[in-house]
């Protein structure tokens, strides 16, 4: 018989090492990759958390490609409009040169991932639901080692993001205030418990269960406007991908009303048949060029409309001459990508923001920050229509190409995002790097700060021709992204990476 197999990438060895295990169980790259997700929702925190929203793109061979929307919704359903603007707490990080953004109860959006990762797996997967949340439950129950990923962001955010709610600071502080070392053991109360629920209930018992009740009551009580009304009615939303052609190959990523997809296939547009070869100083002038028109039309226009629909067919036909229809077809964090000798690709990206510092007594769960987001907020705090779903920079990607090729690829870490996925997938698909060299080289991004565009890059890169102002940034940086990709050919078989910017996790894992 001939064996079955598949690789996982993603963001740390715990949640690989879980994507695996349901391989060998009996699963596909679906339930490999929400067991991966679940485990780093659980094991990362203040990278990720399982109060997130999040983003699934699928291509399953013979079929077309599919993108699950669990995006962080606007909430407040119910509530008069003095109840808004409130439960918000101001926190400054020395963080990616700087950042302010709000956290508190009010900051709390309508978490979507726990229902994307259920849909995904009710629809692509071939194992029992609480299959797949074990490994993330016997974490949560025998304690798991802080990673290096988390302990990096905990060093910037400790204080002002985990440190004013009770709960919070004493699973990630010491006695003396100080925060958690990487390595050392981390247990947060009532997590197996919830996990237990959603584990033996499903998805649905943290929306309208028991888990959901403490999740909306603890927030209400603190001026937050996440409710009742607000979980019940959120639903995941099966979209079409937006879709690009690159050297023989066809790439979907996630479509409107997110961003990222947009700004990834802009760009893409945008370098044309650039480079031919190994990168030049030109090639690297014009991927910045690229970036700072695509970046900068999502800064000045997709953060803030209401019909992002329309704006992203704007965006994608102003890229080359003629209609660009077909790239819009739709009526920010961590990373899985998963492929499988079946011909199955899943790029699953979650994102809780900068967190919200919150654990509703009794869960064990911390919740988003997205409402808190300033980037994107653009139009201002709580000022998104109610059941708005709130911008979105992920990106999660596959790829197919007629000889049954397949790629997932995906990346946290907000607006860059995109170009860390755009520079991965040149490089590999292109300039012809393997996906560990392509994911390791040196990167650019352009930021678009109050005062202008800025070229952020790591060192190594040949940078005299951009025309912009240059800011250096130290190289190996989780701020550039932490890309996770795996591939499978019929001829070639398996190849998985994982970015060494996040310290990720790589699987191949094999059945007969």
């Amino acid at each position: 018989m001939e064996a079955y197999g598949a690789a996982i990438a993603t963001s740390s060895n715990l949640a690989a090492i879980a994507g695996a295990t349901m391989i060998e169980a009996g699963g596909n790259a679906a339930d490999a990759a929400v067991s991966a997700a679940l485990v780093s929702a659980v094991t990362e925190p203040g990278v990720v958390d399982l109060g997130s929203g999040a983003y699934a793109t699928i291509w399953p061979d013979g079929e077309a490609p599919v993108t699950l929307d669990g995006g962080i919704e606007m909430p407040g359903r119910g509530l008069e409009p003095e109840q808004f603007g409130r439960g918000l707490r101001e926190a400054k990080l020395d963080y990616a040169g700087g950042v302010k953004t709000f956290v508190g109860h009010g900051s709390i959006g309508t978490p979507g991932a726990l229902a994307a990762l259920a849909v995904l797996s009710r629809r692509y997967g071939r194992l029992p639901w609480a299959d797949l949340v074990e490994p993330a439950y016997q974490h949560a129950r025998n304690g798991f080692a802080l990673s290096y990923a988390s302990h990096a962001y905990m060093s910037f955010a400790h204080e002002s993001v985990f440190g004013w709610d009770e709960p919070s600071r004493a699973v990630l502080h010491h006695d003396d205030g100080s925060l958690v070392d990487p390595g050392e053991t981390v247990r947060v109360p009532d997590l197996a418990a919830s996990l237990r629920r959603i584990a033996d209930h499903g998805a649905k018992d943290f929306y309208t269960g028991e888990i959901g009740r403490l999740i909306t009551t603890d927030i209400h009580a603190n001026d937050g406007i996440l409710g009742p009304a607000d979980m019940a009615e959120y639903e995941v939303v099966e979209r079409s991908p937006l879709t690009v052609e690159l050297d023989g190959w066809q790439i979907a990523t996630n479509p409107p009303p997110a961003v990222g997809g947009a700004v990834l296939a802009a760009m893409l547009l945008l370098l044309g048949d650039r480079p031919r070869g190994p990168w030049t100083d030109d090639d690297l002038a014009l991927m910045a060029r690229a970036q700072q028109a695509a970046i900068g039309f999502r800064a000045g226009t997709l953060d803030m409309t209401l019909d992002p629909v329309r704006e992203v067919r704007r965006l994608l036909e102003q890229v080359v001459p003629g209609p660009l229809l077909r790239f819009v077809t739709s009526p920010s964090t961590t990373h899985t990508s998963a492929v499988d000798s079946d011909g199955l690709a899943v790029s699953v990206t979650l994102s809780s923001g900068y967190g919200s510092g919150v654990i509703p007594p009794g869960t064990g769960l911390w919740l988003n920050n997205c409402l808190g987001e300033l980037e994107l907020n653009r139009r201002g705090i709580h000022a998104w229509p109610v059941g708005h779903r709130i911008p979105s920079n992920m990106a999660p990607t596959v790829a197919r190409r007629t000889d049954g090729a397949l790629l997932a690829i995906g990346s946290p870490g907000a607006d860059r995002i995109t170009t860390a996925i755009l520079q991965t997938l040149v490089g590999h698909l292109r300039v012809g790097l393997s996906l560990s060299e392509a994911i390791e080289r040196p990167r650019l991004h352009v930021a678009i700060e109050e005062n202008g565009p800025v070229a952020l890059y790591e060192p190594g890169l040949p940078v005299g021709k951009i025309m912009l102002r240059k800011r250096q940034m130290p190289g190996g940086s989780m701020m550039f992204g932490g890309v996770g990709a795996a591939r499978w050919s019929p001829d070639a078989g398996f190849e998985a990476a994982a970015d060494p910017r996040r310290a990720g996790g790589t699987a191949i894992a094999h059945r007969t």
